[in-house]
């Protein structure tokens, strides 16, 4: 994960945020995009208030990179896009760039629990499994040097003889950490065998490797049992059970799931065991990005895996039916 320190500043709940009220070119593989931020602190064209507009319905929308839109301008994300797809719609979207499932949770605690709305998304980038165990998270800035960010997290613990979500970490590390003072066990590294992955990536061998070993890369989706699904599972229970409106979860496949280069993943199952026991709809948008060619999947995604405009509009597209159902049956609740 590449960190601009020019476009994100400190905040002492949920890590960093973007700096308000910016409009910047950030470098990237495409030649550059733009990036717009609202006054709040959030990638958007326009400030998020409380009220909603009149004759207009407000979805709030929470992830990682994939959703805050890496790579692509403010207007090509999927969150804009379907803004353009569903008629009278809203969406504020609190996604923001290396977070966690844990870390969108606080973003909703503390930027938008007050936020008048019809319906909450949460994405899900699958590999956020991992994010959410690790204190720390890796990256490098412009300069190609390697640093670690210290990030809130939960951990579940027994507190007056009950298994409760127990939050750690906040404010976090204003400093940045070297990955010599800290237990690697503790940091995301975006993924298992980080040596042998970055030797075949460098022989541009990752495709053909994963194709031919079917290689796992998300292995905590298993078991129901699985230590950190049952975090993860905690934390969106939590998240979904003490929020008033529909809420529907957005799994966001990874690009090896969507190009069929590795083995298939057992992480839709436990989101639809999550489904069961709470009041959230699951819509898992794999089945609809499979069924595009071969050559188009493969446009779906950039070097570094973030979806491209194209990705952005296939999610568009799979999510925009399901959501707007939703908010044609959610209930005209007068607030949040």
């Amino acid at each position: 994960m590449t960190i601009s320190r020019q476009i994100f500043e400190y905040d002492p709940v949920f890590a960093y945020r973007y700096v308000p009220n910016i409009s910047v070119r950030v470098p990237f593989f495409s030649g550059g995009y733009l990036v717009r931020t609202n006054e709040q602190g959030f990638r958007s064209n326009h400030d998020f208030i409380s009220k909603k507009t009149l004759g207009f319905r407000r979805v709030l929308l929470f992830g990682d990179s994939y959703t805050s839109g890496d790579g692509v301008s403010n207007g090509k994300r999927y969150g804009d896009l379907l803004e353009k797809m569903i008629p009278n719609l809203e969406v504020y979207n609190f996604g923001m760039p290396g977070t966690g499932t844990d870390q969108h949770y606080l973003i909703y605690q503390n930027a938008a629990q007050n936020i008048e709305h019809d319906v909450m998304v949460i994405s899900v980038l699958v590999e956020n499994i991992r994010r959410i165990v690790a204190k720390y998270k890796q990256f490098h800035d412009a300069e190609g040097e390697h640093h670690l960010y210290a990030k809130p997290y939960y951990r579940l613990e027994e507190v007056n003889g009950n298994e409760s979500l127990v939050l750690h970490g906040v404010p976090p590390l204003r400093k940045l950490i070297s990955p010599n003072d800290v237990s690697q066990k503790d940091v995301d590294t975006g993924g298992r065998f980080g040596n042998i992955r970055n030797i075949v990536k460098r022989l541009k061998l990752k495709k053909v490797t994963q194709h031919v070993t079917r290689y796992n890369p998300l292995p905590q989706y298993d078991k129901p049992d699985h230590p950190d699904w049952l975090l993860m599972k905690a934390i969106l229970k939590s998240f979904i059970s003490h929020h008033p409106k529909p809420v529907l979860l957005f799994p966001i496949p990874l690009r090896q799931h969507i190009e069929k280069t590795c083995a298939t993943s057992k992480y839709g199952l436990r989101f639809s065991e999550l489904a069961k026991e709470t009041s959230c709809i699951v819509h898992d948008p794999l089945k609809d990005l499979l069924q595009y060619s071969k050559e188009d999947r493969r446009g779906f995604s950039f070097d570094d895996d973030h979806p491209t405009p194209k990705g952005h509009q296939s999610l568009a597209k799979s999510l925009a039916p399901v959501l707007e159902h939703l908010l044609e049956n959610a209930k005209p609740l007068s607030n949040i």
